[in-house]
C-alpha cells in the first residue's frame, strides 16, 4: 500500500524460555511470528483471535514498548525501531495505548485530574491553569463532567473509567492508537457506548486504530478491515464487510459461527473445534492451525501455507483455499 501511515514488515517477538547446558537459550516461545501489514491514515484495523495468539504482543511491539526479535515497523516510513531519546518521546506522543483493564491500568493513589494530567507533564504541553484546562476538555471530550476531576478510579463505574483511560491516551494528541480489548472487561451495555465514542473521536480526531479484540462480533461495526491470528500468524486479512460475507479461512469460519444471532427463529450451524490450541513453545509443523482444522490437506502437516492474495485485497494463509482457487 503506497499511501499506507503505518507499516508492520515480517515482525516477529520470540520470548526465551529454557536454556541449554551451556547457558543458551534452547526453547523459545514464538509470541508473534512473521506477521505483515499496513493501515492507511484513519483507519481502523480489527485484530481477532483466541487468547494467547499475539495479539497484545503485536500491540505492544508496535508501540516500541517491546524490542522485536525481527522484523520492522514504519511509521511515515520511519523505522521506528531506530528512535531513541527525543525522537522516542515523540513518537510516544503520536503513538498511544487504551487498556484492556480500566481499573489495574489507572493509578488507585491518583485522582483523575492527575492522571490524565500526567502525560501533559511528561511532553511538556502545557503548564499552570491551561493544564487543568485542558483536563476539563478532555473529560468533557469522553463524556464526563469537570466536577469528576478530583475523583478517584474506585469511585468509578467500569465503564466511565475505561473513558479516563481515552480521555489519558488523547491528552497528548495521538494519531494512532492500539485499543487493546478495550470492552472485553465491561458489561454488554457498556460496550457499545465505548464503541460508539471511539468511533465519533476519530470521526473528530483523524485518529488511526488497531483494535484488538477476541471475538468477531466486537470489531464488526468498528473496523474497516480485520485480520485473524492464531499461534502469532495471521491466518487470513481483508475488508470488514468481505470478511464477514465471504470468509475463507476455516478458522474465520469457526470464529464467526460462534456469534449469537439475536433472532431465536434463526439457527446457524456451529462448528466445532476439536483439540485444544498448541503451545506457541512447540507449534505445530506445517499450518499451524492444521491439527484442529475440520479440512486439512495432506500437505498443511508439513509445508506452511503463505499470506497470499485470492480475491482484490483479500488475503488468506490456506492450502485448501489457494487449491479451490486454481480448481476454478
Amino acid at each position: 500500500m503506497t499511501d499506507s501511515y503505518l507499516e508492520v514488515k515480517n515482525l516477529k517477538k520470540y520470548f526465551p524460555v529454557k536454556k541449554d547446558f551451556f547457558g543458551r537459550n534452547s526453547s523459545w516461545l514464538k509470541a508473534v511470528d512473521g506477521v505483515s501489514f499496513s493501515l492507511a491514515r484513519g483507519e481502523t484495523m480489527g485484530l481477532v483471535g483466541e487468547s494467547g495468539c499475539g495479539k497484545s504482543t503485536l500491540g505492544r511491539l508496535i508501540l516500541n514498548l517491546l524490542p522485536p526479535t525481527e522484523g520492522k515497523v514504519f511509521l511515515n516510513r520511519r523505522n521506528i525501531f531506530g528512535f531513541s531519546g527525543e525522537r522516542k518521546k515523540e513518537l510516544r506522543r503520536k503513538m498511544q495505548i487504551i487498556f484492556q483493564d480500566p481499573y489495574g491500568s489507572l493509578n488507585p493513589r491518583m485522582n483523575i485530574g492527575d492522571i490524565i494530567a500526567e502525560p501533559l507533564y511528561i511532553h511538556d504541553l502545557a503548564r499552570g491553569n491551561s493544564i487543568r484546562e485542558r483536563v476539563r476538555e478532555l473529560l468533557d471530550c469522553v463524556g464526563l463532567s469537570s466536577y469528576h476531576i478530583n475523583r478517584y478510579p474506585h469511585e468509578f463505574s467500569g465503564g466511565q473509567r475505561q473513558r479516563v483511560g481515552i480521555a489519558r491516551a488523547l491528552a497528548v494528541k495521538p494519531e494512532f492508537i492500539v485499543c487493546d480489548e478495550p470492552v472485553s472487561a465491561l458489561d454488554v451495555s457498556i460496550q457499545s457506548q465505548v464503541l460508539n465514542l471511539l468511533k465519533e473521536l476519530q470521526q473528530e480526531l483523524g485518529l488511526t486504530y488497531l483494535f484488538i479484540a477476541h471475538g468477531l462480533n466486537v470489531v464488526k461495526h468498528v473496523s474497516t478491515r480485520v485480520g485473524v491470528m492464531y499461534l502469532g500468524k495471521l491466518m487470513e486479512i481483508t475488508e470488514s464487510n468481505e470478511l464477514y460475507s465471504n470468509p475463507l479461512h476455516p478458522y474465520t469460519r469457526a470464529l464467526l459461527s460462534a456469534i449469537p444471532i439475536p433472532d431465536p427463529k434463526l439457527k446457524r450451524e456451529r462448528i466445532i473445534l476439536s483439540g485444544d490450541i498448541q503451545s506457541p513453545i512447540d507449534p505445530p509443523p506445517g499450518c499451524r492451525f492444521n491439527t484442529r482444522c475440520p479440512e486439512a490437506l495432506e500437505r498443511c502437516s508439513f509445508e506452511e501455507p503463505e499470506l497470499q492474495e485470492y480475491a482484490e485485497g483479500h488475503h488468506v494463509a490456506c492450502h485448501r483455499v489457494g487449491r479451490d482457487v486454481h480448481k476454478r
